[in-house]
């Protein structure tokens, strides 16, 4: 998500361009050294002549689709609530963005003919399916005949996609997820319930987002219809990554690192599941690169040190509360 005044803080005036790049230094390395790394779009790139804009509908500047590929997000979901801010041109040039910087998508569509396509990525020999789903989008209707452009949330369509791509020889579905309640650091009952729906139905792992804020994740043993069991993750929300929202929590958020494995039998393991938290930073010591994700714990480990202290010592006091908040968020299970 990004908001005016990132984009204010990114503009380079002697070339009328954007650059956000500076905003990821201090996390790119969590973000570079997956074997895949997926992320959640909350913004239109509909181009320049429609104006870039912020809530409540948002256009952002191609610079930071390209910011997003350098740091190595490989796979987009763009199925939210603010895909049709710009309407269908804009969601479709937000596919040719993204296409053009090799970031592989899913939850939006061009076409009846892409939408039937389950994206898939091979990661050591493993098939890994993506599906990608909203709630809604944003008070904006659906163009008429266009159904075919957004994912929403339908249990039939679901259905019948977690189908294909079991038809298709997924060893793995992860289902990303637009919903939930916003500003709330605990799933509603409408997520707990669709969470079980899926993961009855074959999801491995789901990936929520949409309230701008952390929510919990939990990795459980689900017993199927057949009676046999399996293993799954979810995590409710990721949180913002990148915003410039000042509402409680909204600017703590976490990189989670899922490592996975495989027996003889392809079943599923959990071999560890942890994560780095983050907090985007606004520094209001300088005129320009204002904003900054920072590595919490880093970044209080460096102060302690006396190696950084350009956060202030009122920051630094700020960052170990927020670290606590997370934790409590997330539990003391990871």
């Amino acid at each position: 998500m990004c908001h005016n005044t990132q984009y204010w803080d990114a503009y380079i005036k002697s070339t009328d361009e954007y650059d956000f790049s500076y905003v990821f230094d201090d996390i790119k390395d969590y973000t570079l050294s997956p074997d895949i790394t997926v992320a959640n779009l909350e913004t239109s790139f509909a181009g320049k002549d429609r104006g870039y804009s912020n809530y409540p509908t948002f256009n952002s500047p191609d610079s930071l689709a390209k910011a997003v590929a350098d740091i190595g997000v490989d796979v987009i979901s763009t199925a939210g609530n603010h895909c049709l801010d710009m309407g269908f041109s804009g969601l479709s040039r937000t596919i040719d963005v993204l296409d053009s910087y090799g970031i592989s998508h899913l939850g939006t569509y061009k076409s009846e003919e892409a939408q039937k396509e389950i994206l898939f990525k091979t990661v050591k020999g493993i098939k890994i399916a993506f599906i990608d789903y909203t709630y809604g989008t944003n008070g904006i209707p659906v163009p008429k005949g266009k159904d075919f452009c957004v994912n929403l949330i339908n249990r039939d369509l679901i259905k019948s996609q977690i189908d294909k791509a079991k038809s298709e020889e997924a060893d793995i579905i992860v289902a990303c997820m637009h919903w939930g309640t916003e500003y709330r650091t605990t799933a509603n009952d409408e997520q707990i319930d669709l969470a079980d729906f899926l993961f009855q139905n074959g999801v491995d792992i789901i990936l929520g987002n949409h309230p701008h804020t952390l929510e919990p994740m939990e990795k459980r043993t689900v017993t199927l219809s057949d009676g046999s069991s399996k293993d799954c993750f979810v995590i409710y929300a990721l949180g913002n990554f990148i915003c410039d929202q000042n509402a409680e929590n909204t600017r703590n958020s976490i990189i989670l690192n899922l490592n996975l494995s495989f027996d003889s039998d392809k079943k599923l393991s959990f071999d560890s599941i942890s994560y780095v938290p983050i907090y985007m930073y606004k520094n209001p010591n300088v005129s320009s690169h204002k904003f900054k994700l920072l590595n919490i714990e880093k970044s209080i480990a460096r102060f302690d040190a006396g190696l950084d202290t350009s956060i202030g010592k009122a920051k630094y006091e700020y960052l170990k509360v927020q670290l606590q908040k997370i934790k409590s968020i997330l539990g003391d299970k990871f």
